[in-house]
């Protein structure tokens, strides 16, 4: 998924209205033929002035932010239209720190902008701005503006209008119906004070002084606390993201399950990572939900339990080992077989042309020792330097861990990191040609992403066929919030194609031998819905065992207040039609201090 720019974290540390405003004349008050702010925000998501001069445009402060590249305040007409669609108010953008403070009334000169956080390949939409201004305080202390409220009944059910095809789905020039979509009833209140009351935390709070609630209690929930995204149609219009306008300090350590009680209160903006924003003037009180990390049961004598656990960046530098031996340990019951994905080389992110991994995973392994668990052995391919993408020089790869007092690994000669690996029958029974082996290394399909790894196990006299896959991850895809609607997916072309090729070799496997049992797991980066997911399963090859969940548990992953599928086990027609017991062990994702943004899965089943 995308990462936030560290800048972002810049100067949060100072408080909402202490600040400078570019340019300060003490005169009169705006004239009377001055044009408003809903002449500048007009009936559609940019502005018809865009790009045009405006004088004492006249408004409220309700809002100052001192932080970061995007310095400036927000202001409110206090005599409103009468027509839904054009909003009231409008940021006063000034590059540097603005000397204001909530409740000045004042009028503003300067030119109308459109500006695009993350820039225009982002497809994100544009924030009506004032830049350039010249700023007349005309007095201190005023009321502000009343709040609107965003709750359950204001926020429609349908998300988005279907994009204009005349400009390539883009849903700029299209006319504001607030009633009827949620993103045109943000839009119309951008720049606006609004409020939400006591809320639903569903995404935790990060270290950018954010968090997710959802004003839709009721809508599509999880077991724990969070909002199920079960489909592209059904985008869970209660989301929302809070932001501060104070400091980190000042910020609560939320959880999913929380609650945000009593009112939350600031202009709503719209932002490069989440789209519309409640920037909270007033923030309301955290009343926790106790959430509690989660603990699979241990499988059975006769049972063998394989999991995935994406382990995010592990390198001997980090401070987390022991946690993520803990969570192996405690709350994953050692499986037999791990696949851990995201496991760098052994100097980590410095890009000096090392590749082996093995300090970086012996570490782990004695932290695991340490915790109570077996002495893992592990298996794995070493990548081409700098070819498998990801961190630059981090060298991420996925390995096998196992348990040799329940499992043995049947080793075969040649597996390297450009041989591809094949499959062959052997006494009626199909074998790999290289165990451990990478699956079509050379494939364009892997190009700049992590390669399958491959490898045979033997429990009980019983062979398994395992296959680690850390898919291309959804970097470049436009938000659920962009001027494109439907979003454009274009990160999910090479998931498409390295799906063909597992699910090509997995067939393999399954024409050698019919009753093969195969695993297929690891971080799919992509939904157990969508494209990617059907072109594994393609021909009843494999099945998503997240699929035997209740929809309200099936997630690994928490992102811009939806629970979701990225991380998946897929297993062949002979587990599936055997018994078999799957679990998604939520232990990161819905907490504030997760050791990784994953939550690991595993599946137990009698070969």
């Amino acid at each position: 998924m995308p990462s936030k720019n560290s800048s972002r974290l810049a100067a949060l540390t100072v408080a909402a209205v202490c600040s400078t405003v570019s340019a300060v004349v003490l005169t009169s008050p705006a004239h009377a033929a001055a044009i408003r702010i809903h002449d500048i925000q007009g009936a559609t998501r940019t502005s018809p002035l865009a790009g045009k001069q405006v004088t004492d445009v006249a408004g409220v402060v309700t809002g100052v932010r001192t932080y970061g590249s995007s310095k400036g305040f927000w202001i409110q007409d206090t005599a409103p239209d009468d027509d839904p669609a054009t909003s009231e108010g409008v940021f006063v953008f000034t590059s540097s720190a603005p000397k204001a403070a909530a409740g000045d009334a004042v009028t503003v000169s300067g030119t109308v902008s459109e500006y695009v956080p993350g820039g225009a390949s982002s497809g994100n939409q544009s924030v009506t701005e004032i830049t350039k201004p010249t700023v007349t305080v005309v007095s201190s202390g005023n009321a502000l503006p009343a709040a609107t409220v965003i709750d359950a009944k204001s926020v429609p059910a349908v998300y988005a209008p279907a994009g204009d095809p005349a400009a390539n789905g883009s849903v700029n020039a299209l006319p504001l119906r607030p009633s009827e979509y949620a993103l045109d009833l943000y839009e119309s209140l951008e720049g606006m004070n609004v409020r939400v009351g006591s809320s639903r935390v569903v995404t935790a709070s990060d270290a950018y002084a954010e968090l997710w609630v959802t004003v839709k209690p009721h809508e599509n929930p999880t077991r724990r606390g969070g909002t199920v995204y079960g489909s592209y149609e059904s985008q869970n219009t209660g989301r929302l993201q809070i932001q501060s306008l104070g400091t980190v300090a000042d910020f609560p350590a939320a959880n999913v399950g929380d609650t945000l009680a009593g009112r939350t209160e600031g202009p709503l903006d719209y932002t490069q990572f989440g789209g519309y924003t409640l920037v909270a003037r007033e923030l309301g009180t955290l009343d926790k939900g106790g959430l509690e990390r989660e603990t699979t049961r241990r499988q059975k004598r006769g049972e063998l339990a394989v999991a995935t656990y994406n382990v995010e960046n592990l390198d001997p530098a980090d401070g987390t080992f022991a946690a993520h031996a803990a969570a192996i340990v405690d709350h994953l019951q050692s499986p037999d077989v791990v696949s851990l994905e995201e496991i760098q080389d052994n100097n980590g992110a410095k890009d000096d042309g090392t590749v082996a991994a093995d300090v970086t995973v012996n570490k782990l392994i004695d932290a695991i020792v340490a915790a109570g668990g077996p002495k893992y052995d592990w298996r794995s391919v070493d990548p081409v330097n700098d070819q498998d993408g990801g961190e630059p020089g981090g060298n991420i790869r996925q390995v096998f861990l196992f348990n040799p007092e329940r499992v043995s690994f049947t080793d075969r000669a040649g597996g390297d990191s450009t041989t591809p690996v094949g499959v062959t029958r052997t006494h009626g029974r199909a074998a790999l040609t290289a165990s451990p082996g990478r699956i079509a290394p050379a494939d364009e399909a892997w190009k700049n992403s992590r390669k399958p790894l491959a490898g045979e196990f033997v429990f009980r006299g019983k062979t398994v066929f395992v296959i680690a896959n850390h898919f291309a991850s959804k970097g470049g895809d436009q938000g659920l919030t962009a001027q494109y609607q439907p979003p454009a997916r274009s990160s999910e072309t090479q998931r498409h194609a390295q799906a063909d090729a597992v699910n090509g070799f997995v067939k393999d496997i399954l024409k050698a031998q019919k009753n093969a049992d195969v695993v297929t797991l690891g971080d799919i980066n992509d939904f157990e819905f969508s494209g990617t997911a059907q072109r594994l399963e393609d021909g009843g090859a494999l099945w998503s065992a997240i699929k035997s969940l209740p929809r309200s548990e099936r997630y690994t992953y928490d992102y811009q207040g939806n629970s979701q599928v990225l991380d998946q086990i897929l297993i062949s027609p002979s587990i599936r039609h055997d018994d078999f017991a799957y679990d998604s062990v939520h232990i990161n994702s819905e907490f504030n201090d997760q050791i990784s943004d994953h939550d690991p899965q595993v599946l137990r089943f009698r070969p």
